[in-house]
C-alpha cells in the first residue's frame, strides 16, 4: 500500500540525474497511487513548435493566435498524444482532476473549446507524458533522483519555462548552484 501519494505535487530533477530526457526538469504529478505514477514535465519545450501547430495537426480551426504558447515535451510515454494541463473548468471528456485548482486532460472537446477561445484560462500543452510503474518512481526518490515539493500554479503558468527548474529549487530553500545530490561521509 502506498503511504504517500505524490499527485499533485512537483518532481525536481536532482542537478546530477543524468537521464538526457529528465536531466533538470520539473514534473507535475498528476497520479501518484499503488499503480504506478503519471506526470507531465513543464519545463522542456519543443524549441520550434507551438500550440498552433496542434490545431493544424488536428485540422481544428481557430482564430485565437497560439504562437506564443510553446509546445512542452510532457514525457517519453505515450509521445503522440496531446495532454491539456489546465486550470478550471474540469467537465472535459477525459479529465483527471488533480485537485482544487489543476487537471489534466486528453480529448477533442477540451482542444476544441480552447480553439474557440471559450476553454480553460490557464492551460499548457503537452505532447507525452510521463510514466512510472508500481515502486519505481518511489525507488528512483530513495536513489536521490527527485526532490519532491507542493506544486505551484505560479510556476507551472507564470513563470517563464527556462525559470521553472530554479524558481522550484529556490522554493524548496535550495540556492541552485550549491545543490548536490551526492552525500558526504563522516
Amino acid at each position: 500500500m502506498l503511504d504517500l501519494s505524490l499527485s499533485g505535487s512537483f518532481l525536481v530533477a536532482m542537478p546530477d540525474l543524468n537521464d538526457s530526457m529528465f536531466s533538470n526538469t520539473v514534473i507535475f504529478m498528476c497520479e501518484h497511487n499503488e499503480n504506478g505514477a503519471l506526470g507531465v514535465i513543464i519545463n522542456l519545450i519543443y524549441p520550434f513548435m507551438t500550440t498552433t501547430e496542434i490545431f493544424d495537426e488536428l485540422k481544428v480551426q481557430t482564430d485565437v493566435n497560439y504562437e506564443h504558447n510553446p509546445l512542452h515535451i510532457g514525457g517519453p510515454v505515450q509521445n503522440n498524444q496531446v495532454f491539456v494541463l489546465h486550470g478550471p473548468a474540469f467537465d472535459w471528456e477525459v479529465c483527471l482532476k488533480v485537485n482544487e485548482g489543476i487537471a489534466l486532460s486528453n480529448s477533442m472537446d477540451i482542444i476544441n473549446a480552447i480553439a474557440d477561445g471559450k476553454g480553460p484560462e490557464k492551460i499548457l500543452f503537452t505532447l507525452g507524458c510521463s510514466g512510472w510503474g508500481p515502486g519505481q518512481l518511489e525507488t528512483e526518490i530513495q536513489e536521490n533522483s527527485w526532490l519532491t515539493m507542493p506544486a505551484s500554479n505560479d510556476i507551472i503558468f507564470d513563470v517563464p519555462v527556462e525559470e521553472r527548474w530554479k524558481e522550484s529549487v529556490k522554493k524548496l530553500g535550495f540556492d541552485p548552484a550549491l545543490l548536490s545530490s551526492k552525500s558526504g561521509k563522516a
